[in-house]
C-alpha cells in the first residue's frame, strides 16, 4: 500500500510539474509575441485607468523590468528577508498586482521616468529586444538567477511569472486587458 502511495505520488508530482511547465510556457510565448499583439493597439495618447505613467512611459518602464532581470539594471533586495516567503506564494498564485501596486521606493519615485525613446515605436521595440535578451540570458544557463528588489533571487521560471503578472498589470492599466 505505501508503495501505491508513493507511486501516486511520485505521477501527481509529475502531472503538476507538467502541467506548471506547460503554464509557463504559454506564459513565456505571450511575452515574446502575445504581449506586442495587444501592445501594437496602443496609442501614445492611451489614458490610462490608474497611475501617472503614460503609455510610452509605461513600455519604457516594462523594458526597464526586463532589464532587471537579466542584470543590466541592478538593484539590491529592498524588502526584508522575512517577507520573501509570502511574496513567493503571491508569485506563484493566480493573484493578481492591484491597481496602483508601487515598487519600491529605490526603485521607482512617484513620479515617471522621463521618456528615453524616440517614440512609442522605439520603446516597444526597445522592449522586444529587452524581452529576447532576458531569454537569451536565460538559455544560456538553466541555473542562473538574478535579484528582484522585491521578491528576491529568481530563476528563469519565477522571472517568467512575475513579468507575465506585471505585464498583465500594465496592459489593464491602459485599458488592453479585462
Amino acid at each position: 500500500m505505501k508503495l501505491i502511495k508513493e507511486i501516486s505520488h511520485t505521477n501527481s508530482a509529475k502531472a503538476e510539474f507538467f502541467y506548471l511547465r506547460h503554464m509557463n510556457e504559454e506564459k513565456l510565448s505571450f511575452l515574446r509575441k502575445g504581449m506586442f499583439d495587444v501592445l501594437d493597439r496602443l496609442e501614445g495618447n492611451s489614458p490610462a485607468r490608474w497611475g501617472s505613467m503614460n503609455a510610452q512611459q509605461m513600455m519604457e518602464h516594462l523594458a526597464d523590468f526586463f532589464d532587471v532581470s537579466y542584470e543590466k539594471i541592478i538593484f539590491p533586495l529592498s524588502v526584508p528577508e522575512e517577507h520573501l516567503p509570502k511574496y513567493k506564494a503571491f508569485l506563484w498564485s493566480d493573484k493578481e498586482f492591484r491597481e496602483n501596486t508601487k515598487a519600491p521606493a529605490n526603485v521607482l519615485g512617484d513620479e515617471p521616468l522621463p521618456l528615453r525613446q524616440a517614440s512609442l515605436q522605439a520603446a516597444k521595440d526597445n522592449l522586444k529586444q529587452s524581452v529576447e535578451k532576458f531569454v537569451e540570458w536565460f538559455n544560456n544557463n538553466d541555473s542562473k538567477t538574478s535579484m528582484h528588489p522585491a521578491f528576491g533571487v529568481l530563476n528563469f521560471e519565477e522571472w517568467v511569472l512575475l513579468h507575465h503578472k506585471h505585464v498583465l498589470h500594465h496592459l489593464k492599466q491602459f485599458g488592453m486587458m479585462n
